[in-house]
């Protein structure tokens, strides 16, 4: 009996202690935050349209710029409650950004139908996706490290949460950058862009989050 008592001691101690993971609010305010930092960190470097004071007063603009920090936040609110098995019980809030989406393409539509006569287009096209996309590397691929650290049960969704969150940054960088008032051009190779985002992050969640 006592070498058993002697053999659960020295296991006891010999044990590292587990530390706790961070809550999803803690999780996810960490995540706001080196996205926010590394947003005006790109901007510094890119700088700011020359415009953007008269830009600010187009309403359509600014609620643009609004939604789209909304969504950021809300995907990587998101993600972190995605990150946990069970959600921590707020399954109804890890899917808010599906209804702030909705709203955004409303807000679209909306400045669509304002843009009478439409804006012209720019000289480029594709670029503007290609210059999201790289901005986009590095959130996406810390995101994705640390959520490999977690045991989410919902993997597709965390994962397309994470890329979008990570997108949603260069989008906000190239609004706040390019001089371009096309609705049309924004439409299509900035935020169309978002459905295929989307659908790769759910493709590597899938395979890299599931455990």
């Amino acid at each position: 009996m006592k070498d058993i008592e002697q053999l659960v001691n020295e296991l006891s101690n010999e044990a590292a202690p587990i530390r706790p993971a961070a809550s999803p609010w803690m999780l996810s305010l960490k995540w706001s935050g080196v996205a926010i930092a590394y947003l005006l960190v790109a901007l510094a470097a890119s700088g700011l349209r020359p415009d953007l004071a008269q830009a600010m007063q187009h309403p359509l603009y600014a609620a643009e710029l609004l939604l789209l920090l909304m969504i950021l936040l809300a995907t990587t609110l998101g993600s972190a409650l995605l990150a946990f098995p069970d959600l921590h019980q707020k399954r109804a809030l890890a899917y808010t950004p599906l209804a702030l989406f909705a709203l955004f393409i409303l807000l679209l539509l909306i400045a669509w139908r304002a843009d009478t006569p439409p804006a012209p287009f720019p000289v480029h096209s594709f670029e503007c996706t290609m210059d999201i996309t790289f901005i986009s590397l590095i959130p996406a691929a810390l995101a994705f490290l640390v959520l490999r650290g977690y045991a989410s049960t919902h993997p597709h969704w965390a994962g397309s949460f994470a890329l979008l969150a990570a997108f949603s940054v260069g989008a906000i960088w190239l609004r706040l950058y390019e001089v371009n008032d096309s609705i049309l051009h924004v439409v299509q190779w900035h935020y169309l862009p978002m459905i295929g985002v989307g659908l790769i992050g759910w493709v590597l969640g899938t395979r890299l989050l599931k455990w």
